[in-house]
C-alpha cells in the first residue's frame, strides 16, 4: 500500500485504505463490547482518508490488544453473553466467542476487498496469508520434518 503511494490513481488507493479503516473501526467497536465498555463511534466508515501510517499503527495496537485479550480468556469467558448497542442503537447480544469470530471474518472479508484492488492496481496478488504469516515468524515450518 505505501509503495502505491504516489503511482496508483487516488481513487482506488482511497478506496482500499477506507475499507481497511472501516474494518479497523469495526474492530476497535468489538473491543469495546468485549470489555464491556462505550466507544464513540455512531458509524461503521469514515468520511476522510486516513493517513494510511497512523492508521497501519493504530491497527498494530488494537491487534496487540487483541493478542492479549484472547491470552487472558477462559473457556467460560468465551463463552459468557454480553449486551451492548449497534451503532445505530439498536441492541444487540453476542457471546465474546462469536464477538471475536466476527471480528476474525469480518476483516479477512474487508482484506479480500483490499487484495482485489491491489492486484488491480499492481498486477499481482499481495503475499497476506495466514500461512505465508506463520512461515514469516515460524521460518522452520518450511522446513521437512523427516
Amino acid at each position: 500500500m505505501r509503495e502505491l503511494a504516489d503511482d496508483s490513481p487516488n481513487a482506488e488507493r482511497n478506496t482500499a485504505i477506507c475499507i481497511l479503516a472501516h474494518a479497523h473501526i469495526v474492530d476497535k467497536i468489538f473491543a469495546s463490547n468485549l470489555q464491556p465498555m462505550w466507544h464513540e463511534y455512531v458509524t461503521t466508515g469514515t468520511d476522510n482518508v486516513p493517513h494510511l501510517e497512523e492508521l497501519i499503527q493504530s491497527i498494530r495496537d488494537t491487534d496487540q490488544w487483541y493478542i492479549a485479550y484472547v491470552e487472558s480468556l477462559s473457556e467460560t469467558d468465551l463463552t459468557e453473553v454480553i449486551e451492548f448497542s449497534f451503532t445505530d442503537g439498536t441492541p444487540g447480544r453476542m457471546s465474546r466467542e462469536e464477538m471475536l469470530g466476527h471480528v476474525i471474518a469480518h476483516s479477512g472479508y474487508h482484506r479480500g476487498e483490499v487484495g482485489r484492488i491491489m492486484t488491480q492496481l499492481t498486477g499481482s496478488t499481495p503475499r497476506d496469508t495466514f500461512t505465508g504469516y506463520l512461515h514469516e515468524v515460524e521460518p522452520a515450518r518450511r522446513e521437512r520434518m523427516r
